[in-house]
Parts: C-alpha cells; structure tokens; sequence
C-alpha cells in the first residue's frame, strides 16, 4: 500500500463518525444513516451495481470512481457497527498467504 493510504481510510472514517448524528440538511452521510441501516444497504447494493456495470463497460477512471462510491458506502455501513477500515484490513491481513480456498472452507467450520 502507498504511504499515506491507510491514513486516508481513517480520515474519512474519522468523517464518517463525526458527521452520522449530525444535520441531515448539512450532511449526506446524516441524511443516509437517519434513513436508518436498511437505507445504507441498498444504498451499497446500487453502487456495487453501479460498480460492476463500470466494470463491464471498461472504462477504468469510471470503475475506480464506482468502486470508491462503493467502499464510501461500506465504510458508513461498518461505522453504523462501531467498526472501521483498520478491521476490515486486519481481516485480510489476516488471511495473507492463505489460500482463497483454503480460507472460505475454514469459515465454514465456525
């Protein structure tokens, strides 16, 4: 990961968390969450969808603006559970060197 990366994702968390019980007039991200959770997964489901069809189309600055909408979205999800980027990348730090294989068939043991 580039320097400065990991420190963006908490920054925009660190948004996410002052502004999700603020003014829904002054903020999208209070608007979205005072909809309530059902609101930021479809949200979510639209712009994965959005992402995917980027994806199709080809057209490369198009999908990394989609996918950058799609992890916003996510990442309010995760804030909305007391959770954040640093889970989600100790999470795959954790399955590093594991095979995608592997991994899906141990989650099927817990």
């Amino acid at each position: 990961m580039k320097p400065g990366l990991y420190e963006a994702l908490e920054r925009v968390a660190a948004v996410i968390e002052q502004h999700k019980h603020g003014d829904p007039e002054k903020s999208y991200v209070a608007r979205l969450t005072a909809k309530g959770g059902d609101a930021v997964l479809k949200k979510i489901g639209e712009e994965a969808t959005e992402t995917v069809l980027a994806a199709k189309g080809g057209d490369r600055l198009q999908l990394v603006r989609e996918t950058a909408d799609l992890w916003f979205h996510c990442m309010i999800m995760l804030a909305q559970h007391g959770l954040g980027p640093g889970d989600v990348l100790a999470e795959l730090h954790r399955r590093e060197g594991i095979s995608g294989i592997d991994e899906k068939a141990a989650r099927g043991k817990e």
